[in-house]
């Protein structure tokens, strides 16, 4: 049996797994039929099992004892990718975790082919970590040593804005010069890049990308913005201590609007703080929200909630987050106009970093003619609105908002290991 091309898109809030069968890329059904796995790890303290992606988060919102991570893409290349969370009796690595959830994927990916798979092209963004370009190196590094502890033996990366380049190239009739704008849930990438049916069967396609560029936003700083803007302050966020003298210490807060922060809210000795903050805070009510959530270990069903109400203001004027627990009742309330208020300053640094790129391709914003939009992300209006504004005659093509960049990465693997 030949080799498998496959091609394996680590996302921080999905991830996909792609082959190339009689020539042409596939998405590989990872779950009850779908092609998309959400980025979902679940300990289960009642089976002592280990569960992935809606079957994690389904384990989760029914209550079951056990630990839920996602964002894993966001441990690479920070702080925590070298410390170790409890799970029950025993401590595990974050890069451990994000082991497990890669040999998931290879699991899928084997059973869908048949043979054993040793290589793969990984999916990166084009920064993990803005502005520091050991960081950024070091978490490719953690993410290639994840993978080559689950079995895969050669490993290559490709820029996800490439992959989806690549995807996008399928389908163009005539050449093109196309902006590629990818933003998923960690980070927004974009590329200037020549495509063509003739380009397309040149192996090395180097001379044909002309900028690249990445910025560590994407949608679950938008979630965790929200939270922090309409959520945290009926937990207790900025209000004062009861002299007046000044607000509630910001970081608890924040780690509960934050995906891969939410856990470490969960421990003994962040209780004990909350309850000396309880003692000192004027309002002791907002406190106790946050308190019972925390015991409750409501936070991640919380943080999906608020990225449900962003969704749905996608093509909404309003949009409600409702907490009904035992001794928690309150609604947040949320619109458009609330969103784009929100996240405006993130938008602007996203559409500033579409202008770089394309004064580093060293284009005209008219010379480029299409655009492809990938990822989750540009489904907002402000965010498709301030990018399209930069290139206004060009056309918009919308691509497999969650497929594009997988099904390009295994055509870069029958490139780059056929």
């Amino acid at each position: 049996m030949r080799p498998a091309f496959a091609g394996i898109d680590f996302g921080t809030s999905n991830s996909t797994v792609s082959v190339v069968r009689n020539g042409q890329p596939r998405l590989v059904a990872l779950e009850d039929g779908q092609v998309t796995l959400p980025s979902a790890v679940f300990f289960n303290f009642e089976d002592n099992r280990t569960y992935f992606g809606r079957r994690a988060i389904g384990n989760y919102t029914d209550s079951i004892e056990g630990r839920l991570m996602r964002s894993l893409k966001s441990v690479l290349g920070s702080s925590l990718a070298h410390e170790k969370t409890r799970i029950k009796a025993r401590s595990i690595g974050f890069m451990e975790i994000v082991g497990l959830f890669v040999g998931h994927l290879k699991k899928k990916l084997e059973e869908n082919t048949l043979d054993t798979v040793e290589s793969v092209v990984l999916g990166r963004p084009v920064q993990f970590v803005d502005d520091d370009a050991g960081a950024d190196a070091e978490a490719e590094h953690e993410l290639e040593n994840a993978a080559r502890a689950q079995g895969f033996k050669h490993i290559a990366f490709q820029f996800e804005p490439i992959a989806a380049a690549l995807d996008y190239e399928q389908k163009v009739t005539r050449e093109e010069l196309a902006l590629i704008v990818d933003m998923g849930g960690g980070t927004s990438d974009f590329s200037i890049v020549r495509v063509s049916p003739e380009r397309a069967r040149s192996l090395d396609r180097k001379d044909d990308i002309l900028a690249s560029r990445g910025i560590h936003i994407g949608g679950t700083d938008f979630d965790r913005l929200l939270s922090i803007a309409h959520v945290m302050p009926q937990l207790g966020y900025l209000t004062p201590t009861k002299d007046g003298k000044r607000n509630l210490p910001a970081s608890y807060f924040i780690d509960l609007a934050t995906w891969q922060r939410i856990n470490l809210v969960y421990t003994a000795r962040a209780m004990t703080h909350l309850r000396q903050i309880r003692y000192e805070a004027e309002r002791a009510d907002l406190v106790d929200r946050f308190m019972h959530i925390v015991e409750h270990r409501y936070g991640h069903a919380l943080a999906a909630l608020v990225e449900k109400a962003k969704i749905e203001l996608t093509d909404r004027s309003s949009a409600g987050i409702g907490v009904a627990l035992p001794e928690v009742r309150f609604t947040a309330e949320i619109t458009r106009a609330g969103l784009e208020a929100t996240i405006a300053r993130d938008i602007e640094r996203v559409a500033a970093t579409v202008e770089q790129t394309i004064r580093d391709a060293q284009v005209k914003p008219s010379d480029i003619t299409a655009v492809f939009l990938t990822g989750g992300s540009t489904a907002i209006p402000l965010a498709r609105q301030q990018i399209l504004a930069l290139v206004p005659q060009a056309s918009v093509i919308e691509g497999d908002v969650f497929g594009s960049v997988g099904l390009g990465l295994a055509l870069d693997a029958r490139r780059k290991f056929g």
